[in-house]
């Protein structure tokens, strides 16, 4: 068992410095267009399945509430979150349309979406980021390998892993360091004055 433990600590390591050292350029843009899209005004919404509806919610609650800082919340929505809605879509259309009939009634040119998929290829995500497109929103992926996912997200975060609790375990550090660099972007003040 100490060495399942110990593999699975190194094996987790291994993938998210790989990650970081591949995606770096990508997490700066990432947090970028964040920063740009909240001092405009702007919104952001973040869904996901399963693990990836957790995640979508933590960072959400991160962006709205604080992370490292004090400061004004940030617009974030979690599509994830409202049972009626998700249901109701789910019940009269297809699950498939749970993400993007929000994303229609909701977004607007210079919001966000943040799509979560360790696969790269759940038709809801899928969906709602070209929903997103064609409203003129800008897309975010967190991915796996990328999948399909890969191929029409503006921006992609990808995990070089077919593990999927490395990979959800990895898209969490990526959502974090994203939050960390939205914050020093937009409140630098904060920052200094607390010798963060």
């Amino acid at each position: 068992m100490k060495d399942i433990i110990l593999d699975i600590l190194d094996s987790g390591i291994e993938i998210k410095r790989r990650c970081i050292e591949s995606n770096i350029d990508n997490i700066i843009t990432a947090a970028g267009m964040l920063a740009s899209c909240m001092a405009s005004g702007n919104k952001v919404f973040i869904f996901g399945n399963g693990g990836s509806a957790a995640d979508a919610q933590h960072l959400a609650a991160e962006l709205v509430n604080r992370f490292q800082i004090e400061r004004p919340p940030l617009a974030a929505i979690a599509l994830t979150t409202d049972t009626s809605i998700l249901t109701s879509i789910g019940n009269d259309y297809h699950f498939d349309e749970i993400f993007s009939k929000q994303i229609h009634a909701l977004g607007k040119k210079g919001d966000i979406a943040w799509g979560i998929s360790t696969s790269g290829n759940s038709p809801n995500v899928l969906k709602a980021v070209i929903a997103a497109q064609k409203t003129g929103l800008t897309t975010i992926a967190l991915t796996g390998r990328s999948g399909k996912l890969g191929d029409c997200a503006d921006l992609v975060l990808s995990v070089e892993s077919d593990i999927t609790a490395r990979i959800q375990e990895t898209h969490i550090m990526l959502g974090h360091i994203v939050c960390d660099l939205l914050e020093r972007q937009l409140y630098p003040e904060e920052f200094n004055n607390n010798g963060i």
